[in-house]
């Protein structure tokens, strides 16, 4: 089964690599960002979006939309208690970045909240409305070194009532950006230039999830300096996941854009592990 996840990880890292050059040369809407992060530090990475659920429906049963992953219905999370533990078991820990990681401090978001685009464009975090059943962030960095800055990177996880909920969630990544190029994760921290472009299933070579979106821009730090900023976003079914790297010093965009990627193929994978059937 090792083994087959490693296949499996591995494909979607070269797919989403292929996904992120095509992005780039697309009009010059490469992907953009919009990551919230716990609290007081939004700049390491985005913790859940804020799009309006759906109410009322039922978790997909059948085959996840056009990427092909059948679900058991029985694996399904229907209970906020069955889906904090699948977006526990799915969420990226420091180590799993890579070796030097670190948590970042917070580390983890509040339970029971997500992050919410205020109509000042900044991010407050909020209870979990009605149609989301778990969500959660964990922050990392890798400090600095050799003459390198530090990089920061958060991992989310979402899960939803239905399909419909959480396809609601990456509808609303698109929209934020064309309401909010310009946010504010806190008082002294922005984001700029954010531009996003959303992959569906099958639009160039996008074969691994549902729906994708990705996004940049710049990350603006107290005191002036500008850092590359990528955020992306992809749905199985009714869990959504997001990855989210601010670069620093050192780090060239393709080394940053290849964290991301493998980063967001990991989750991916963990999702399948946990909910195919037997």
């Amino acid at each position: 089964m090792k083994s087959n996840a490693v296949s499996v990880l591995g494909s979607w890292v070269a797919v989403l690599v292929a996904g992120s050059l095509l992005a780039g040369c697309a009009g010059g809407s490469g992907g953009s960002a919009k990551e919230p992060n716990e609290g007081a530090s939004r700049k390491t990475g985005p913790p859940s979006h804020s799009p309006s659920p759906a109410t009322g429906a039922t978790p997909s049963d059948g085959p996840s939309a056009a990427s092909g992953f059948t679900p058991d219905a029985a694996r399904v999370p229907r209970t906020s208690k069955d889906a904090r533990r699948l977006v526990d078991s799915v969420v990226l820990a420091p180590s799993d970045w890579g070796r030097g990681f670190v948590a970042q401090s917070p580390a983890k978001s509040t339970p029971n909240t997500w992050a919410v685009l205020d109509g000042s464009c900044r991010w407050q975090r909020e209870k979990l409305p009605h149609g989301v059943l778990a969500g959660v962030s964990r922050y990392s960095r890798l400090p600095g070194a050799g003459g390198k800055g530090t990089v920061k990177v958060s991992a989310t996880v979402t899960a939803h009532a239905s399909v419909l909920g959480a396809d609601e969630q990456l509808s609303t990544t698109l929209e934020e950006v064309l309401r909010c190029p310009e946010q504010q994760p806190r008082t002294d921290e922005r984001i700029t230039g954010l531009m996003s472009l959303g992959v569906p299933y099958g639009v160039r070579e996008q074969r691994y999830a549902d729906d994708y979106v990705i996004e940049e821009g710049k990350y603006v730090e107290k005191g002036g300096g500008t850092q590359p900023y990528r955020w992306t976003v992809a749905r199985l079914g009714t869990v959504v996941v997001a990855v989210s790297v601010t670069g620093a010093k050192g780090h060239t965009q393709p080394e940053l854009n290849q964290l991301g990627d493998i980063a967001l193929a990991q989750m991916l994978t963990r999702i399948q592990q946990q909910l195919k059937g037997k």
